[in-house]
């Protein structure tokens, strides 16, 4: 990886380079409905309010995996005088049904400026004035007090049923801070983006989804956390309807009811079959992206095709990388029921720079690391499969990843496809220790990928069609590009 720090110098006064992916039909079938699924999410209305006007209730939409994992719900209350109520459920399952404990916490948050750091997010301030928690049963109380033994006074430890102190504003002259010994932290509310979405057909109806912060996936390092990309966004209370019965669940629930969501039946693990993004997916690093991936799990074969925007609404693209490659089932996780462990490896992959400044970039670097040397040029497509990869990107190949994966449902009863999220700190999953244990946004089913369908990024189809351009901040989103390029 020390080969992106001379690219990343050379970027330092470019646009922001982002990453998309066009690939020819012979690698990816577009009568599968993919093209029209991506197509309708780009065409989709979206207005962002900056600064965020959050006044009012936020609640989660489905049971939401944190790293760890935990397993968690939340309600938020922010009110017009910049006070805010906010409540978070944990459970010990990851449908939410079986609860452990819960957090109350109350302060004040302000926004402050537009993000420099994630284009479209907003910075803001918060303080803390109060952080209580209630134990839901004598297991959960008995877990919590063993993580609390080091940080709060052994002789006033929480029992089931009753609140207990954390971390009070008046404490903070004293030194006192139980918050440390569950790795609390609301860093979180460091960035938030306000998302309106117009449904077709029907102008006058809205969904609002807000975005804070992303969790770090190092639960030690989650307290200084700057967020660089957001989690699963809340949704606004008010506007929720009948499909949301999780919703409703959550918005009426408090410290002492948290939220029983129905648990769900194992799905099976299938790959089989198109999965494209359901929204403009962010990354850290000023990536914005879409994904589309295929899968034969009789050949056990995979492509990809990331397509990279400048913008956080996904409109303007910039440039692509393709990849495939093979997978290899593995065990049920340990860690998040009904996931399974997968392992991948990526064997070929194709890039194209589609802006003057990432081409003459591709055409600094010597030798043939990275391609046939000096002979990039805007739009047109390189095979970098016979260079084991791009050094100058720090790409690699046959580069191997240990993934987790999980199915789920929308409300409409699509088929959900989640795969494992990215390390906060830009590594890459390159060993089974460090397989993640939360998850991406999700992908939806596109086709169902049945036998006789095209084949798609099979070994030695190397029919690239790739496109890109920049923004502004490249250095960030290259970065962040080669360490996600393997499996977004």
């Amino acid at each position: 990886m020390l080969s992106l720090y001379p690219l990343v110098v050379l970027l330092s006064s470019v646009s922001v380079c982002v990453l998309m992916v066009r690939a020819d039909p012979v690698l990816l079938d577009q009568s599968s409905g993919c093209h029209s699924r991506l197509k309708q999410l780009h065409g989709q209305q979206v207005t962002v309010h900056m600064p965020p006007n959050i006044t009012g209730h936020w609640v989660s939409n489905s049971c939401e995996v944190r790293p760890g994992p935990e397993f968690i719900a939340r309600s938020y209350r922010f009110n017009p005088d910049h006070t805010f109520e906010a409540l978070q459920f944990y459970y010990e399952d990851q449908h939410c049904s079986e609860p452990s404990y819960s957090l109350l916490i109350r302060g004040s948050v302000r926004p402050l400026q537009s993000s420099w750091v994630v284009r479209g997010g907003t910075v803001c301030e918060y303080h803390l004035s109060r952080v209580q928690l209630l134990c839901h049963g004598p297991s959960a109380a008995e877990l919590v007090r063993t993580r609390l033994r080091s940080s709060c006074d052994p002789r006033r430890l929480p029992l089931p049923g009753l609140t207990y102190e954390l971390w009070d504003e008046r404490w903070a002259a004293a030194g006192r801070d139980c918050t440390r010994g569950l790795d609390f932290s609301m860093q979180e509310l460091r960035l938030m983006r306000l998302e309106r979405h117009r449904h077709h057909g029907d102008p006058g109806r809205q969904a609002e989804e807000l975005f804070l912060g992303d969790v770090h996936t190092e639960r030690a390092q989650r307290r200084l956390h700057q967020p660089a990309g957001y989690q699963t966004p809340l949704w606004r209370a008010k506007n929720i309807t009948e499909r949301c019965g999780i919703c409703q669940t959550v918005s009426s629930a408090d410290l002492h009811h948290p939220p029983l969501l129905p648990a769900q039946p194992d799905r099976p693990v299938r790959l089989h079959g198109n999965w494209v993004s359901t929204r403009c997916e962010v990354r850290p690093g000023v990536l914005f992206l879409t994904r589309h991936l295929t899968f034969h799990e009789d050949s056990q074969t995979w492509a990809g095709r990331y397509e990279h925007f400048s913008d956080p609404v996904c409109r303007h693209p910039t440039f692509s990388i393709s990849a495939s490659g093979r997978y290899s089932r593995g065990d049920p996780s340990d860690s998040v029921r009904g996931a399974v462990q997968f392992t991948f490896t990526v064997t070929h992959m194709a890039v194209t720079p589609m802006d003057v400044a990432t081409t003459s970039l591709l055409n600094v670097f010597r030798g043939r690391e990275c391609g046939a040397e000096g002979s990039w040029k805007m739009g047109v497509q390189q095979d970098v499969t016979s260079t084991s990869g791009c050094a100058a990107l720090g790409i690699r190949l046959p580069h191997t990843e240990y993934e987790l994966f999980s199915v789920g449902q929308d409300p409409s009863g699509h088929g959900l496809l989640y795969n494992g999220q990215r390390p906060t700190n830009g590594s890459s999953p390159d060993r089974p220790d460090r397989r993640a244990t939360s998850f991406q946004p999700p992908l939806i089913r596109c086709s169902g990928g049945q036998k006789g369908e095209r084949r798609v990024g099979r070994e030695g189809d190397q029919h690239f069609r790739l496109s890109a351009g920049c923004g502004s901040n490249a250095p960030d989103t290259l970065v962040v590009l080669i360490l996600l390029l393997a499996f977004m």
